[in-house]
Parts: C-alpha cells; structure tokens; sequence
C-alpha cells in the first residue's frame, strides 16, 4: 500500500521500545549503535558524519523519504542486504505509518 499519515504518540513509544536504544533524534544528538537521525528526511544513506556504515548501506544511495522508510523498516536486512542494523523489522503497515509520523516530526 504506501506510507500514510499514523499517530505521532503511537510513533513515540514505537521509537522508544524498538529504536531509542541504538537511535538519537536530537540535532547533534550522539550516535549510539545507530546513527543520529536528525535530519534523516531528504538525506543519503551512509552519510551521518563520523558513523562507521557497512558498505552496503553507502552503496545503496537511497534518499530517505516516508515512501523509502515504509519499504525499509518492513525488512531492513531485505531492504539493504548487508546492512549491520540487527532490526527484524515492523511487520504491520500501522506500526510503520505512526513510527515514520513520528520520526519526520521529530528529526526536522
């Protein structure tokens, strides 16, 4: 189906159990496991400043968009195989939605 609008609280809790302990969103938030994701809207794959990526994840050169994050956050390791995110993924499209809602509003 495609990303669409979800629920900027239901977004919040989804990054807080399944993401904030690899992610920050803060602008010159640290990186942790993860990269920072300030600013992640309209950026590169594998261009966080001072985040070491696999290979596959700067090979892959995709701007992330809700449209690239909805197919991505289904299957990380289908998405960019190779990719050293040890996420399973967000099965259900509403889970995808209100988590992307929330990551936009947040990373701006």
């Amino acid at each position: 189906m495609g990303f669409v609008e979800g629920s900027d609280s239901k977004g919040a809790n989804l990054f807080k159990t399944r993401c904030a302990q690899c992610h920050t969103l803060e602008e010159n938030g640290s990186n942790k496991i993860g990269p920072n994701l300030h600013g992640l809207f309209g950026r590169k794959s594998g261009t966080v400043e001072g985040f070491q990526y696999t290979d596959a994840n700067i090979q892959k050169g995709i701007v992330w968009s809700e449209s690239t994050l909805f197919e991505y956050l289904e299957n990380p390791k289908k998405y960019i195989p190779g990719t050293k995110m040890a996420f399973g993924g967000l099965k259900k499209e509403k889970d995808r939605n209100d988590l992307i809602t929330h990551l936009r509003n947040m990373t701006k």
